[in-house]
């Protein structure tokens, strides 16, 4: 063993270690967690109310899972989130998409075919409401030979769903509510099952 390695002559090696490995994992930790509060930020700026796993009837036969479902100012929103690190490649035709990092390649089925049944089976229950969906991709994502139909960022999110005048949108919450519980009502009584 080389000698700048060897603990007899170097007492202070293996605190030194010990305290770097804490500190690694304290950064790792740290980003993990500012990560999950920017989602929650974001989710906070853009909706009013949230339902998280969300299981209701499907627009044909069925029942469709919802990840996250906001009350927004401009109506219900579901948000598929995709947490890829690496360059994607994918089109609003291609089949699969594909994402490349340092690390790997890989597939996967392209996500609005689903969130098109998703948002279908939200406007089956609410019929009067707007509804959208986005499927949200996080930091360490990047599309470098363009953005498919419904993909955004949280900033892109933000942008497109916040609303800056919170108590005009108030009235137009108050407007939703009903449709909003309807949509809770559906949830239960398909999870009872």
């Amino acid at each position: 063993m080389p000698e700048f390695l060897q603990l007899e002559s170097r007492p202070w090696l293996l605190p030194a270690l010990a305290v770097l490995l804490l500190l690694l994992a304290w950064l790792l930790y740290r980003f993990v967690r500012s990560r999950r509060n920017s989602l929650r930020q974001a989710f906070k700026e853009i909706s009013f109310e949230r339902i998280e796993g969300l299981i209701i009837p499907s627009a044909d036969e069925g029942e469709i899972q919802i990840d996250q479902l906001l009350l927004t100012s401009k109506g219900l929103l579901i948000v598929d989130i995709k947490d890829v690190q690496g360059t994607v490649f994918g089109s609003d035709k291609m089949q699969d998409w594909a994402v490349i990092s340092d690390e790997r390649r890989y597939t996967f089925s392209n996500p609005q075919p689903m969130l098109y049944d998703r948002i279908a089976a939200v406007r089956q229950v609410v019929r009067q409401v707007p509804v959208a969906g986005r499927i949200l991709f996080l930091d360490g994502a990047e599309f470098t030979k363009g953005i498919p139909g419904l993909v955004c960022t949280l900033n892109d999110l933000v942008e497109e769903f916040g609303e800056p005048d919170k108590k005009a949108a108030k009235f137009k919450i108050e407007a939703f509510r009903p449709h909003w519980e309807l949509i809770q009502e559906a949830a239960i009584s398909s999870t009872s099952r």
